[in-house]
């Protein structure tokens, strides 16, 4: 069983993005013209889940303009941090908003299709206080879990003395109201200290090691399009049929303009008469000039590109 209310994080600032973060959070780079935070919506939506709570910092208004109070039917709620409060501080600041009921956890920057059920049965099998999603295999291994047992041992190897293999943490897990009492309150505080602690306290924190589906962190430029490079040849579970639209209905291009590889161009974008574009994504807005040459390349929204351009952002 998934909880139906899911705390989405889209605070982060997002620094290893950048310039791509200069103007919108990471959660809001678009991916194919569609903001990145609304695939954990869809995926959330697949499992079940019908509410959304979503924490802002930087840019928070591109939130309004660009995802809103709702998506597909469901609410989304937002709530600002003037200040960032990390992971753990981010979870106490928003649980007036999260209810008496399990929730989940899931970091806003994640594009994934993991299964999600084994968990929630685990979750709620072991009583747990919470439930980490992990993998086998990924960067870094950084979770130690009793497989045998569903519990995690250690995290970063801060307690030692562990040798339970270590496993990828997929930023998704199941939370219990119950851990809200071990978050103090208006603090910045991270949430592996208190799961270490209440480890140290042999409380319930659960791992489900899931291998199933598809998972990437968009951390760098380049897993940002090699993101881009996968979605054009493979699809994630939740996404619909002659989805990726790879040129908006929108864009205009003008007689004479190649496009290859991979690529995406978003609404309003505009690429020049006689222009290559390889391996690129432009952003909304975005324009390429007649005869400029473009590979592996990001333009942003409103941005011009002209000239050749190899790996770069404009």
């Amino acid at each position: 069983m998934i909880p139906q209310r899911a705390f989405v994080l889209g605070a982060g600032l997002g620094t290893r993005l950048r310039p791509l973060t200069d103007e919108r959070p990471k959660p809001l780079v678009p991916i194919y013209g569609k903001p990145l935070i609304t695939f954990a919506f869809d995926h959330l939506i697949a499992a079940g889940v019908e509410e959304f709570v979503v924490n802002t910092h930087h840019c928070p208004e591109a939130y309004d303009r660009l995802v809103g109070p709702a998506y597909k039917g469901r609410s989304v709620t937002y709530r600002h941090e003037p200040v960032l409060l990390d992971t753990g501080g981010g979870i106490g600041n928003v649980a007036d908003l999260l209810g008496d009921a399990d929730f989940i956890v899931y970091n806003g920057d994640v594009l994934a299709d993991v299964p999600l059920e084994a968990a929630g049965e685990m979750h709620k099998r072991n009583g747990n206080l919470a439930t980490l999603i992990l993998r086998s295999s990924g960067d870094p291994l950084q979770v130690r879990c009793d497989v045998a047992a569903g519990a995690v041992t250690d995290i970063r190897d801060a307690l030692g003395g562990r040798t339970e293999p270590a496993f990828l943490f997929t930023g998704i897990s199941i939370i219990s109201p119950e851990l809200l009492r071990h978050i103090p309150a208006r603090e910045v505080v991270s949430i592996v200290p208190i799961y270490l602690e209440l480890i140290r306290q042999a409380a319930r924190i659960g791992g489900c090691v899931e291998d199933a589906g598809n998972w990437f962190d968009l951390g760098s430029i380049n897993s940002y399009l090699e993101a881009h490079a996968w979605l054009a040849e493979n699809r994630l579970a939740y996404s619909p049929s002659g989805w990726p639209e790879p040129v908006n209905s929108s864009a205009t291009i003008h007689p004479g303009a190649q496009l290859s590889g991979f690529f995406a161009v978003g609404s309003g974008a505009e690429i020049g008469a006689n222009s290559v574009v390889k391996n690129s994504v432009i952003w909304e807005s975005a324009r390429v000039e007649a005869g400029a040459q473009l590979d592996r390349c990001i333009v942003r929204n409103g941005r011009c590109a002209v000239g050749t351009q190899n790996g770069t952002v404009i």
